[in-house]
């Protein structure tokens, strides 16, 4: 290809660079269905990268549905909502997600990356303010860059740091509106945020409340989410979902007021300019909700796992940081000996990817692990042993 002198001089230098510090990473496709066990290569694996908590992307059930619906419907929606690409599946999924999430309404986008981006930037603008967790997620960080707030970091779940920010930046007088955005389960550690405390401070200095819940719903709450969890669906004005991954499938959501779902409808732009989700997987995100509506058998079972494996590498003597959900960190620090110990269990028959900066701080390198409610008893003893190997002979353990 002729590529521009210039372009071709970044990206040389730039990947060059990635990978000499063991940041660069590798893309490896699957072969086949993302369950418990996977094919990569032609090896069979344990999968223990996946975001598929409940099982639910492969569940038969929702498969079978699924095909039907793509019988009837077909395989696209045709068109952005506000001409004629809202179906009636799209109306009763967003009614499900209501009552899911125990709010007025819900509207549906085509990733919850799509929802923060949407969100934010449709209430928020130049002249009002963003308290930011610092440990936000990207999409998140990107909403509310796009929305032109003047974004104001607080430390990680530190609430004396929060109240502090919160008071200033509402009798500075600069803003028209301040609002304080978290995510519900932070994905790299597993803790939960201090919603309880966030909702006083709010109630306090009268700030608008966000809580992407993208890794708590169906893990938290009984299935039902970091809010339900904490007993606060009347007092957060934005509930944000993703629809894949305890729901298995694809999407995101924003619950709550009426009024706001509206607003949203006709001011945010991914809404208005992007066309809405596919109607088979419509009828299985339906399902899926429902299901989890109906039992928290999978969400039992799913606890029931992470415990088990966070307990067997504790054991072993691996630091897995201060998960409060089955989200299992294995923290090694050194970005180069996290992406050699994330290949060693390859090789030796598990998938769990590094994870290194810039997704974590530099220096905080870790093996993120997320058993699923389809992993057996089995499975996990098989991966608790190959990291017991991987770890003596990388001197991570003694």
């Amino acid at each position: 290809m002729n590529l521009s002198n210039v372009l071709n001089n970044f990206l040389t230098e730039n990947l060059e660079q990635l990978k000499s510090q063991g940041l660069y990473n590798e893309i490896d496709p699957v072969e086949g269905a993302n369950g418990p066990i996977i094919t990569v290569g032609g090896n069979e694996l344990i999968n223990l990268s996946s975001n598929n908590y409940l099982g639910l992307a492969t569940n038969d059930e929702l498969k079978r549905i699924a095909k039907e619906t793509i019988d009837k419907y077909g395989v696209g929606a045709g068109a952005v909502r506000t001409i004629n690409g809202t179906l009636d599946l799209h109306v009763k999924l967003e009614e499900k997600l209501a009552e899911f999430k125990g709010t007025e309404a819900a509207i549906s986008y085509q990733s919850g990356f799509n929802c923060n981006m949407a969100a934010i930037s449709a209430v928020m603008d130049k002249n009002d303010a963003i308290l930011s967790d610092q440990l936000n997620h990207a999409s998140i960080i990107d909403g509310c860059r796009l929305s032109k707030a003047k974004i104001i970091p607080f430390n990680h779940s530190d609430m004396d740091d929060l109240r502090n920010k919160a008071k200033e930046a509402t009798e500075s007088g600069q803003y028209n509106k301040v609002m304080v955005i978290t995510d519900g389960v932070f994905s790299m550690d597993g803790d939960i945020a201090k919603l309880p405390e966030i909702v006083e401070i709010a109630k306090e200095f009268d700030l608008i409340t966000y809580v992407d819940d993208a890794h708590g719903s169906g893990v938290t709450g009984k299935g039902k989410g970091t809010v339900k969890h904490f007993g606060l669906e009347k007092e957060i004005d934005f509930q944000i979902g993703t629809l894949s991954k305890a729901i298995g499938v694809v999407g995101g959501y924003v619950a709550g007021k009426k009024d706001l779902i509206d607003w949203l409808k006709v001011r945010s732009r991914p809404f208005l300019f992007s066309t809405a989700l596919p109607p088979g997987d419509v009828v299985a995100i339906t399902a899926a909700v429902q299901m989890i509506i109906d039992s928290t058998e999978l969400h039992d079972k799913l606890w029931e796992n992470g415990d088990y494996l966070k307990a067997g590498l504790s054991k072993l003597g691996f630091d897995i940081g201060a998960s409060e959900t089955p989200i299992t960190p294995c923290i090694i620090g050194d970005e180069k000996l996290t992406q050699q110990f994330s290949k060693r269990l390859f090789e030796e028959g598990v998938y769990a990817k590094s994870i290194v900066f810039p997704t974590v701080p530099k220096g905080t390198g870790r093996v993120r692990n997320m058993p699923t409610a389809a992993h057996t008893k089995e499975m996990l003893d098989n991966a608790i042993a190959t990291y017991e190997k991987v770890g003596k002979e990388l001197g991570v353990i003694k």
